[in-house]
């Protein structure tokens, strides 16, 4: 599951990612929740690469009713080709999702310790996403996305059974690409991220609350990495 993620680096941000056009404005996050504002980035047929604000929770442009509609905040890789609702966006809707790091839950003693998974170097990447428009019967668009998660690395695994799909830098082009996707193809560009780029540790319950925001919930307060079960 992805629950929780931050995009604490912002300078530099539009030309890691080829951005062209960017209209949102880049401040640092650090305790992203669904339904909250994001940046995405999308590669329009005949465009080059935008930054769109989205809202985390996927409703699907078919719903009747917006605030009735389901509104998955992750996609599970595995079946993207089975289910409906993902597999017409698979084709022609895919998205990056940038981010620093996201945050996984363990029940320790009877209490849920938030840990933050990270790049050990603080680099930004990319989480694999869906998006879709939802027009409402006044015209007004909703535009909304989900992350995708696949199955976790040798780290993850410690904190979480999923993980979100980081893209590695060589497939992200391939994923912004319009097009139709093999099984065969998804798996290999959803496959876990390399566990020895990532590092994991404790951080404080503050970020439990959507609300809070700023650096002290990314700040280590145990260094120590869970052991392998």
């Amino acid at each position: 599951m992805c629950g929780r993620f931050t995009i604490t680096v912002t300078i530099g941000l539009a030309e890691r990612f080829g951005v062209m056009n960017c209209d949102v404005p880049l401040v640092p996050r650090y305790n992203i929740a669904p339904s909250q504002p994001v940046p995405v980035i999308i590669h329009p047929y005949g465009s080059g690469r935008i930054c769109q604000e989205m809202t985390w929770g996927l409703i699907p442009s078919t719903a009747k009713d917006a605030a009735k509609s389901p509104r998955p905040v992750n996609a599970r890789a595995e079946t993207l080709h089975d289910r409906p609702s993902f597999r017409s966006l698979l084709g022609s809707r895919r998205c990056l999702v940038p981010a620093t790091g996201f945050y996984e839950w363990v029940t320790m003693r009877k209490e849920s310790v938030p840990y933050y998974i990270n790049r050990k170097d603080g680099d930004l990447f990319a989480f694999a996403g869906l998006y879709d428009v939802w027009k409402s019967p006044e015209g007004q668009l909703l535009k909304t996305f989900t992350v995708i998660t696949t199955r976790p690395n040798t780290l993850t695994a410690r904190y979480h059974n999923r993980m979100p799909a980081i893209l590695l830098p060589e497939h992200e082009a391939r994923w912004l690409d319009s097009g139709c996707l093999s099984p065969e193809e998804t798996e290999v560009l959803l496959s876990p991220y390399p566990e020895e780029y990532l590092a994991a540790f404790r951080v404080s319950r503050a970020v439990n609350d959507p609300r809070r925001e700023g650096v002290s919930l990314i700040r280590r307060e145990d260094d120590s990495v869970l052991p392998l079960s």
